[in-house]
């Protein structure tokens, strides 16, 4: 699938190697976030498409499951390698359906393949154990297996890196797959999977299921006793159902949720650093990431300092479509996250908040809103309390250490948080002290696929990326043997 042109794109099912329609004949509309307009039409998968999917995973799962570490890596790497080449096209399709700046598709793109690059390292060293049983009774060896055939659930906001940091590790530990990408942007996954192919992915190991039936079928996959994995990115909200569903059948479930990310700064901190660092951790993908810094707690002492800083950065950021040279701001994905923040950003203005920056839609087609500081927010605000995926960052002031610890905690978030300061002792006691699975220390970013992502609390289960992602699409077996 090429997109050179503005041209109506045609998707298809990917199951078992083949592209075909639903079985129902339905389609969907994909639209451009930035003038609502219609770039695709895309088969709307059913039920009986679903069943289809899990019987072509399960035909290839022997063969994958048996095929050398090796085999499984080269194609991981040349699918890096194809990825890397086609690195321009990538991002325009990602831009097309999503929206986001070409700058942020294209570090997208980079970083959604190096989750190939990474996991084809990582498919040779799915080490096991051997150990002497402490009585001496015996030998103790542990072999690690593919967990089987995976469902994996993917959102909108980063189309292609959710895509690879779920089908990386799962085919380099040996699982087939089935990939559900959110309907707002079924085409990144969909060329994901054609890239897959090309660099010699076998027919069934990697199907791609594009629906607006998502609930139904992802029931329908789950359920059936052949899948034993069920790996989903998306909202707390659906995780909780998803989860639900997991338990008839105990399959095996990874979680990556919600965020409520705080991002500290102490009057000590390098505030030059710390305001661009907050810029990379609040406008990464337009505020749209789960990692997003959604709730910026400064020290009193330099509170009006930072709030200038960030203030005049945002504004100066250069709202425009995302396949316009030169654009940092594009628009939301779709209406509905376009009103959300207008209701935050309401209610937080009801309760004495001012802004400082921003504040409103720009006058222009799509779904746009400004850059936005504001400051004097109440402890009680929605948006203190409900994750903003946008480009809106609230600023509350504190003057203890602890009490800043205890406000970064009050939520039951808890994927990343983010802290500067000078004191390297104070850093570390913080990190130790905040409720989240990452931390920022000093900086504005923590994603890279060497390491582990994920959160706690209501922020997840299981990791993804590192050592750790493989092992998430492997079962230990325990042997007792003597020799």
């Amino acid at each position: 699938m090429v997109v050179t042109d503005r041209k109506l794109i045609r998707g298809l099912l990917h199951i078992g190697g083949k592209q075909r329609g639903s079985s129902d004949s339905s389609t969907f509309d994909v639209t451009d976030p930035s003038d609502g307009s219609v770039i695709a039409t895309v088969a709307n998968g059913t039920v009986e498409d679903a069943h289809a999917c899990v019987e072509a995973a399960a035909a290839a799962a022997g063969a994958w499951g048996a095929a050398a570490p090796r085999e499984r890596a080269e194609i991981l790497r040349r699918s890096f390698e194809s990825m890397t080449a086609r690195a321009e096209e990538i991002a325009t399709l990602i831009t097309r359906e999503n929206g986001k700046p070409l700058s942020d598709a294209r570090s997208e793109t980079a970083y959604a393949a190096e989750f190939f690059r990474w996991y084809s390292e990582e498919a040779v060293r799915s080490s096991g154990e051997v150990m002497t049983a402490p009585s001496g009774a015996n030998r103790i060896m542990v072999l690690r297996q593919p967990v089987g055939i995976c469902v994996l659930v993917t959102p909108w906001n980063f189309p292609a890196a959710m895509a690879t940091r779920k089908i990386g590790p799962a085919l380099a530990a040996g699982c087939t797959c089935i990939l559900k990408p959110a309907s707002d942007t079924p085409l990144t996954a969909l060329l994901v999977a054609s890239i897959l192919e090309e660099a010699g992915v076998p027919p069934g190991v990697v199907n791609v299921l594009p629906s607006r039936r998502s609930g139904e079928v992802v029931a329908t996959m789950v359920d059936d006793p052949r899948v034993r994995k069920l790996s989903f990115t998306g909202s707390t909200e659906v995780g909780r159902t998803l989860l639900e569903v997991a338990a008839r059948t105990v399959t095996n479930t990874s979680m990556e949720l919600g965020g409520n990310a705080p991002f500290l700064v102490f009057a000590d901190a390098d505030l030059e650093a710390a305001a661009e660092g907050a810029m990379i951790a609040k406008m990464r993908n337009v505020g749209e990431a789960c990692t997003a810094a959604n709730r910026f707690y400064v020290e009193a002492p330099v509170a009006e300092e930072f709030s200038r800083m960030l203030s005049d950065r945002m504004k100066s950021l250069r709202i425009g479509s995302g396949l316009e040279e030169g654009t940092q701001v594009g628009p939301l994905i779709n209406e509905a996250a376009r009103d959300k923040i207008d209701e935050l950003l309401s209610d937080a203005l009801d309760r004495g908040a001012d802004v400082v920056t921003g504040g409103g839609r720009p006058d222009r087609p799509g779904f746009f809103f400004e850059p936005t500081v504001v400051e004097g927010v109440a402890p009680d605000s929605m948006i203190l309390s409900e994750e903003i995926f946008g480009p809106v960052a609230p600023i509350v002031t504190f003057t203890d250490e602890a009490d800043a610890i205890v406000m970064a905690n009050d939520t039951e978030y808890g994927l990343v948080s983010y802290l500067y300061t000078g004191d390297l002792a104070r850093g570390l006691r913080v990190s130790e002290a905040l409720e989240a699975g990452m931390i920022g220390l000093n900086r504005g970013i923590v994603s890279d696929p060497a390491a582990p992502f994920g959160g706690v609390k209501q922020s997840g289960i299981g990791r993804e990326g590192g050592h750790e992602g493989m092992l998430d699409y492997t079962e230990s077996k325990y042997i007792a043997t003597n020799w």
